[in-house]
Protein backbone atom coordinates (compact mmCIF):
# COMPACT_ATOMS: atom_id res chain seq x y z
CA UNK A 1 0.00 0.00 0.00
CA UNK A 2 1.41 3.37 -1.07
CA UNK A 3 0.76 5.97 1.63
CA UNK A 4 0.41 9.59 0.51
CA UNK A 5 -0.82 12.57 2.52
CA UNK A 6 -2.98 15.65 2.18
CA UNK A 7 -3.11 18.83 4.23
CA UNK A 8 -4.65 22.27 4.15
CA UNK A 9 -1.43 24.26 3.91
CA UNK A 10 -2.03 27.86 4.99
CA UNK A 11 -0.12 30.96 6.01
CA UNK A 12 -0.05 29.55 9.56
CA UNK A 13 0.96 25.91 9.01
CA UNK A 14 4.14 23.98 8.33
CA UNK A 15 5.68 25.18 5.06
CA UNK A 16 5.55 23.23 1.79
CA UNK A 17 9.34 22.89 1.71
CA UNK A 18 9.64 21.55 5.26
CA UNK A 19 6.73 19.14 4.83
CA UNK A 20 7.89 17.83 1.44
CA UNK A 21 11.37 17.10 2.74
CA UNK A 22 10.00 15.30 5.80
CA UNK A 23 7.62 13.21 3.69
CA UNK A 24 10.32 12.07 1.29
CA UNK A 25 12.84 11.33 4.03
CA UNK A 26 10.28 9.22 5.91
CA UNK A 27 9.22 7.24 2.84
CA UNK A 28 5.73 8.62 2.19
CA UNK A 29 4.59 8.33 -1.41
CA UNK A 30 3.08 11.73 -2.09
CA UNK A 31 1.62 15.09 -1.13
CA UNK A 32 -1.79 16.28 -2.35
CA UNK A 33 -3.06 19.82 -1.75
CA UNK A 34 -6.62 21.19 -1.91
CA UNK A 35 -7.73 24.43 -3.54
CA UNK A 36 -10.01 27.30 -2.60
CA UNK A 37 -9.34 30.71 -4.08
CA UNK A 38 -11.51 32.49 -1.49
CA UNK A 39 -14.50 31.88 0.77
CA UNK A 40 -17.21 34.55 0.50
CA UNK A 41 -18.31 35.74 3.94
CA UNK A 42 -21.94 35.76 2.82
CA UNK A 43 -21.83 32.08 1.91
CA UNK A 44 -25.16 30.24 2.03
CA UNK A 45 -23.88 26.89 0.79
CA UNK A 46 -23.63 24.46 3.74
CA UNK A 47 -20.31 22.84 4.53
CA UNK A 48 -20.61 19.27 3.14
CA UNK A 49 -19.19 17.68 6.30
CA UNK A 50 -21.69 19.54 8.50
CA UNK A 51 -21.22 22.22 11.13
CA UNK A 52 -19.12 25.34 10.73
CA UNK A 53 -16.67 25.64 7.88
CA UNK A 54 -13.13 25.26 9.28
CA UNK A 55 -11.06 28.43 9.12
CA UNK A 56 -8.34 26.84 6.98
CA UNK A 57 -10.66 26.79 3.95
CA UNK A 58 -10.28 30.55 3.64
CA UNK A 59 -6.50 30.50 4.15
CA UNK A 60 -5.26 27.82 1.73
CA UNK A 61 -2.07 28.38 -0.21
CA UNK A 62 -2.28 28.18 -3.98
CA UNK A 63 -1.64 24.47 -4.62
CA UNK A 64 0.41 24.90 -7.79
CA UNK A 65 2.79 27.39 -6.20
CA UNK A 66 3.13 25.26 -3.06
CA UNK A 67 3.64 22.05 -5.04
CA UNK A 68 6.26 23.80 -7.15
CA UNK A 69 8.22 24.46 -3.96
CA UNK A 70 7.77 20.84 -2.92
CA UNK A 71 8.96 19.60 -6.31
CA UNK A 72 12.12 21.70 -6.09
CA UNK A 73 13.31 20.08 -2.84
CA UNK A 74 12.38 16.44 -3.54
CA UNK A 75 13.25 13.79 -6.11
CA UNK A 76 10.75 10.95 -5.57
CA UNK A 77 7.75 12.44 -3.77
CA UNK A 78 4.65 12.46 -5.96
CA UNK A 79 2.67 15.69 -6.06
CA UNK A 80 -1.03 16.19 -6.61
CA UNK A 81 -4.02 18.46 -6.27
CA UNK A 82 -6.92 17.25 -4.19
CA UNK A 83 -8.70 18.78 -5.95
CA UNK A 84 -8.31 21.45 -8.63
CA UNK A 85 -11.58 23.31 -9.13
CA UNK A 86 -11.32 23.27 -12.91
CA UNK A 87 -14.48 25.32 -13.44
CA UNK A 88 -12.81 28.24 -11.65
CA UNK A 89 -9.78 28.34 -13.98
CA UNK A 90 -9.03 29.62 -17.44
CA UNK A 91 -8.30 26.27 -19.13
CA UNK A 92 -5.44 27.57 -21.29
CA UNK A 93 -3.69 28.90 -18.20
CA UNK A 94 -4.43 25.75 -16.20
CA UNK A 95 -3.08 23.52 -18.98
CA UNK A 96 0.18 25.46 -18.87
CA UNK A 97 0.45 25.27 -15.06
CA UNK A 98 -0.23 21.54 -14.93
CA UNK A 99 2.16 20.72 -17.77
CA UNK A 100 4.90 22.92 -16.28
CA UNK A 101 4.64 21.31 -12.85
CA UNK A 102 4.60 17.84 -14.39
CA UNK A 103 7.62 18.65 -16.57
CA UNK A 104 9.69 20.23 -13.80
CA UNK A 105 8.94 17.39 -11.39
CA UNK A 106 9.84 14.69 -13.90
CA UNK A 107 6.29 13.39 -14.31
CA UNK A 108 5.42 13.28 -10.61
CA UNK A 109 2.23 15.36 -10.86
CA UNK A 110 -1.34 14.07 -10.45
CA UNK A 111 -4.16 16.41 -11.44
CA UNK A 112 -7.07 15.86 -9.09
CA UNK A 113 -10.24 17.26 -10.68
CA UNK A 114 -13.30 18.37 -8.73
CA UNK A 115 -16.64 19.99 -9.47
CA UNK A 116 -16.64 21.97 -6.23
CA UNK A 117 -19.29 22.48 -3.58
CA UNK A 118 -19.20 26.20 -2.72
CA UNK A 119 -21.76 27.88 -4.97
CA UNK A 120 -20.78 31.41 -3.94
CA UNK A 121 -17.07 30.86 -4.55
CA UNK A 122 -17.78 29.43 -8.00
CA UNK A 123 -20.22 32.25 -8.84
CA UNK A 124 -17.47 34.83 -8.29
CA UNK A 125 -15.55 33.00 -11.03
CA UNK A 126 -18.54 33.30 -13.37
CA UNK A 127 -19.62 29.66 -13.00
CA UNK A 128 -23.29 28.88 -13.67
CA UNK A 129 -23.79 26.10 -11.13
CA UNK A 130 -26.17 23.76 -13.04
CA UNK A 131 -23.73 23.54 -15.97
CA UNK A 132 -20.53 23.02 -14.00
CA UNK A 133 -20.15 19.31 -14.87
CA UNK A 134 -20.36 20.03 -18.60
CA UNK A 135 -18.10 23.05 -18.11
CA UNK A 136 -15.41 20.93 -16.44
CA UNK A 137 -15.58 18.27 -19.14
CA UNK A 138 -15.27 20.91 -21.85
CA UNK A 139 -12.32 22.57 -20.17
CA UNK A 140 -10.55 19.24 -19.74
CA UNK A 141 -11.06 18.53 -23.45
CA UNK A 142 -9.58 21.92 -24.33
CA UNK A 143 -6.59 21.22 -22.09
CA UNK A 144 -6.01 17.87 -23.79
CA UNK A 145 -5.90 19.68 -27.14
CA UNK A 146 -3.07 21.87 -25.82
CA UNK A 147 -1.26 18.82 -24.42
CA UNK A 148 -1.43 16.97 -27.77
CA UNK A 149 1.88 16.25 -29.50
CA UNK A 150 0.79 18.07 -32.67
CA UNK A 151 -1.00 21.45 -32.76
CA UNK A 152 -4.66 20.61 -32.23
CA UNK A 153 -7.67 22.90 -32.31
CA UNK A 154 -10.65 22.53 -30.01
CA UNK A 155 -14.07 24.15 -30.19
CA UNK A 156 -16.75 23.46 -27.63
CA UNK A 157 -19.77 24.93 -25.91
CA UNK A 158 -17.69 26.47 -23.14
CA UNK A 159 -14.54 27.52 -24.94
CA UNK A 160 -12.19 27.05 -27.84
CA UNK A 161 -8.52 27.22 -28.72
CA UNK A 162 -6.74 27.46 -32.05
CA UNK A 163 -4.22 24.82 -33.09
CA UNK A 164 -1.22 26.04 -31.13
CA UNK A 165 2.38 25.46 -30.12
CA UNK A 166 2.07 24.77 -26.38
CA UNK A 167 5.06 23.49 -24.45
CA UNK A 168 6.17 21.91 -22.20
CA UNK A 169 4.13 18.76 -22.70
CA UNK A 170 3.15 16.53 -19.77
CA UNK A 171 5.48 13.58 -19.28
CA UNK A 172 2.89 10.80 -19.55
CA UNK A 173 1.95 9.55 -22.98
CA UNK A 174 -1.72 9.28 -24.04
CA UNK A 175 -3.60 6.23 -22.70
CA UNK A 176 -6.93 5.52 -24.27
CA UNK A 177 -8.98 8.72 -24.45
CA UNK A 178 -6.85 10.43 -21.78
CA UNK A 179 -3.69 12.48 -22.11
CA UNK A 180 -1.75 14.77 -19.82
CA UNK A 181 -0.65 14.13 -16.25
CA UNK A 182 -2.27 11.35 -14.25
CA UNK A 183 -5.84 12.58 -13.77
CA UNK A 184 -8.15 11.51 -10.94
CA UNK A 185 -11.69 12.83 -10.58
CA UNK A 186 -13.26 13.35 -7.18
CA UNK A 187 -16.94 13.17 -6.41
CA UNK A 188 -19.81 11.08 -5.10
CA UNK A 189 -20.40 7.67 -6.65
CA UNK A 190 -22.97 7.58 -9.43
CA UNK A 191 -23.47 6.88 -13.15
CA UNK A 192 -22.59 10.42 -14.29
CA UNK A 193 -19.37 10.48 -12.32
CA UNK A 194 -18.33 6.99 -13.39
CA UNK A 195 -18.99 7.81 -17.05
CA UNK A 196 -16.87 10.95 -16.69
CA UNK A 197 -14.04 8.97 -15.08
CA UNK A 198 -14.14 6.30 -17.79
CA UNK A 199 -14.03 8.91 -20.56
CA UNK A 200 -11.78 11.62 -19.12
CA UNK A 201 -9.50 10.28 -16.38
CA UNK A 202 -7.19 7.63 -15.01
CA UNK A 203 -9.35 6.97 -11.97
CA UNK A 204 -11.33 8.10 -8.96
CA UNK A 205 -10.41 10.11 -5.86
CA UNK A 206 -13.24 9.24 -3.41
CA UNK A 207 -13.20 11.36 -0.25
CA UNK A 208 -13.10 9.19 2.86
CA UNK A 209 -13.42 5.94 0.94
CA UNK A 210 -16.82 4.89 2.31
CA UNK A 211 -19.04 2.49 0.40
CA UNK A 212 -16.31 1.27 -1.93
CA UNK A 213 -17.37 -2.38 -1.78
CA UNK A 214 -20.64 -1.35 -3.45
CA UNK A 215 -19.38 1.38 -5.79
CA UNK A 216 -16.17 -0.16 -7.12
CA UNK A 217 -17.91 -2.90 -9.18
CA UNK A 218 -20.09 -0.23 -10.81
CA UNK A 219 -17.09 1.92 -11.64
CA UNK A 220 -15.20 -1.07 -13.04
CA UNK A 221 -18.18 -1.95 -15.25
CA UNK A 222 -18.34 1.60 -16.66
CA UNK A 223 -14.58 1.54 -17.17
CA UNK A 224 -14.60 -1.73 -19.12
CA UNK A 225 -17.65 -0.70 -21.16
CA UNK A 226 -15.62 2.33 -22.27
CA UNK A 227 -12.94 -0.05 -23.56
CA UNK A 228 -10.39 0.85 -20.89
CA UNK A 229 -7.80 -1.59 -19.56
CA UNK A 230 -8.99 -2.87 -16.14
CA UNK A 231 -5.39 -2.93 -14.90
CA UNK A 232 -5.06 0.80 -15.53
CA UNK A 233 -7.89 1.99 -13.26
CA UNK A 234 -6.62 3.97 -10.26
CA UNK A 235 -8.85 4.30 -7.20
CA UNK A 236 -7.26 6.40 -4.45
CA UNK A 237 -9.26 6.95 -1.23
CA UNK A 238 -8.62 10.53 -0.15
CA UNK A 239 -8.45 12.43 3.15
CA UNK A 240 -8.58 9.18 5.11
CA UNK A 241 -8.07 8.97 8.88
CA UNK A 242 -6.35 5.58 9.04
CA UNK A 243 -6.54 2.49 11.17
CA UNK A 244 -5.14 -0.99 10.40
CA UNK A 245 -8.55 -2.49 9.63
CA UNK A 246 -9.41 0.25 7.15
CA UNK A 247 -6.17 -0.13 5.21
CA UNK A 248 -6.54 -3.92 5.17
CA UNK A 249 -10.07 -3.45 3.79
CA UNK A 250 -8.74 -1.25 0.98
CA UNK A 251 -6.09 -3.84 0.18
CA UNK A 252 -8.74 -6.55 -0.07
CA UNK A 253 -10.58 -4.36 -2.59
CA UNK A 254 -7.48 -4.16 -4.78
CA UNK A 255 -6.57 -0.60 -3.83
CA UNK A 256 -2.85 0.12 -3.75
CA UNK A 257 -2.72 3.81 -2.81
CA UNK A 258 -4.39 5.87 -0.08
CA UNK A 259 -4.10 9.54 0.91
CA UNK A 260 -4.08 10.22 4.67
CA UNK A 261 -5.33 13.47 6.19
CA UNK A 262 -2.81 15.58 8.10
CA UNK A 263 -3.89 18.32 10.53
CA UNK A 264 -3.70 21.93 9.24
CA UNK A 265 -1.22 22.81 11.95
CA UNK A 266 2.19 24.15 12.77
CA UNK A 267 5.32 22.09 12.23
CA UNK A 268 5.49 20.25 15.56
CA UNK A 269 1.93 18.91 15.38
CA UNK A 270 2.26 17.84 11.75
CA UNK A 271 5.51 15.99 12.48
CA UNK A 272 3.84 14.16 15.36
CA UNK A 273 1.10 13.06 12.95
CA UNK A 274 3.74 11.82 10.51
CA UNK A 275 5.37 9.86 13.31
CA UNK A 276 2.03 8.19 14.03
CA UNK A 277 1.31 7.48 10.36
CA UNK A 278 4.78 5.97 9.85
CA UNK A 279 3.43 2.77 11.37
CA UNK A 280 1.42 2.23 8.17
CA UNK A 281 4.36 2.56 5.79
Amino acid sequence: MRIATTIFLTDGTITPVRLARELEQRGFAGLYLPEHTHIPVGRETPYPAGGELPAEYGRTLDPFVALGQAAAVTERLELGTGVTLVAQHDPIDLAKKAATLDHLSGGRFTLGVGLGWNVEEAADHGVHWPTRRSLVRGRMALMRALWAEEPTAYEGEFGSVRASHAYPKPVRKPRGPVSGPRTLIGGTAGPKLFDQIAQDADGWLPIGGRGLADSLPRLRTAWEQAGRDPEQLHVVPYAVVPDPGKLAYYTDLGISEVVLQLPPAEEAEVLRALDAYAAYL
